[in-house]
């Protein structure tokens, strides 16, 4: 018999550091990977951000990888065994993905892979200021064989202890690590052998966020945008993309009310903003960001 593939499932709430533990290890693995990737919105940021690193990346963007993305799971994970042949594939998931929905799918849907584990990232920053934990990041946390305690630069030890204690009481047999922008061994990730799981009836994803995506041509003004930004209300959740100001273009990270930008190389502005109820802030927030557009971008 064929020996099947092994799967990471990478997982954890949205802006929890998903991408930044992908960009680790493809920094520090000599393996042969391949990444497969999910996103919520119609802009491919996350994927932009880690191309050009010499792995096969399949792009699944659209919608939520555990409900109405998961033929199009199975179909990708067999086009990339033939034709690429990985060492290892690892699956980043969305946000709002729901684990035991991906560890049920990969089991009980595709043979030619073996489920080697399933890793959560945990934003400890973000769990303190909103300690109740939703259906969705518990799914996470409980199917989770490695938890990842992320941003614990951003909390005081007693805070990362309530975070911690938290979290156990969802899971105490998955590992823990912790981590400042994901910074660790990530080797320590592979090779779990982690044996077939409690069989899941597939869940149905109740759809609570929404997204809304705005694109430019033109130069943002940064000091409108940082206004912008301080606006949100609270039902954004998460934002980032591509922001193009006049000295230059920037990543754009936004979690929970804490906002970072980092140089990056972009040709225009491109932003997907994640929440809750979106749908009726949809107009007021396009308006809000092109009012940030300078009117004379003449090069």
């Amino acid at each position: 018999m064929e020996e099947r593939t092994p799967i990471t499932i990478v997982t954890g709430s949205l802006g929890s550091g998903k991408t930044t533990l992908l960009r680790r290890i493809l920094d520090t693995t000599g393996r042969r990977l391949a990444i497969l990737m999910n996103e919520f919105g119609e802009v491919a940021i996350d994927s932009r951000v880690i191309s050009g690193k010499n792995v096969q990346m399949i792009e699944l963007a659209g919608g939520c990888v555990c409900c109405s993305l998961t033929g199009e799971l199975e179909a990708a994970v067999e086009e990339i065994i033939a034709t690429v042949r990985p060492d290892l594939i690892v699956l980043e998931a969305t946000g709002v993905a729901e684990a035991d929905a991906l560890v049920y799918e990969v089991e009980d849907n595709i043979p030619s892979v073996r489920l080697d584990g399933v890793v959560t990232i945990v934003d400890a920053y973000v769990t303190i200021k909103f300690p109740q934990m939703g259906y969705t990041t518990r799914t996470q946390v409980e199917s989770a064989d490695i938890i990842l305690v992320n941003k614990i630069d951003l909390v005081t030890a007693e805070e990362l202890a309530q975070v911690e204690e938290q979290v156990r009481r969802f899971n105490d047999r998955a590992t823990f690590f912790r981590s400042v922008r994901c910074e660790m061994d990530t080797g320590l990730l592979f090779g779990l052998g982690i044996g077939k799981r409690e069989s899941f009836a597939a869940p149905q994803h109740t759809g609570e966020f929404q997204s809304v995506v705005f694109t430019s041509e033109k130069v943002i003004d940064r000091s409108r945008f940082s206004d912008f930004v301080e606006g949100l209300p609270e039902t954004v959740y998460r934002a980032k993309g591509f922001v193009r100001f006049g000295d230059g273009t920037s990543l754009f990270n936004y979690v929970a009310g804490r906002a970072e930008l980092e140089e990056f190389p972009a040709d225009k502005t491109e932003l997907v903003f994640i929440g809750r109820g979106l749908s009726g802030l949809r107009e007021s927030l396009l308006q809000g960001l092109a009012g940030c557009e300078e009117q004379d971008n003449t090069p």
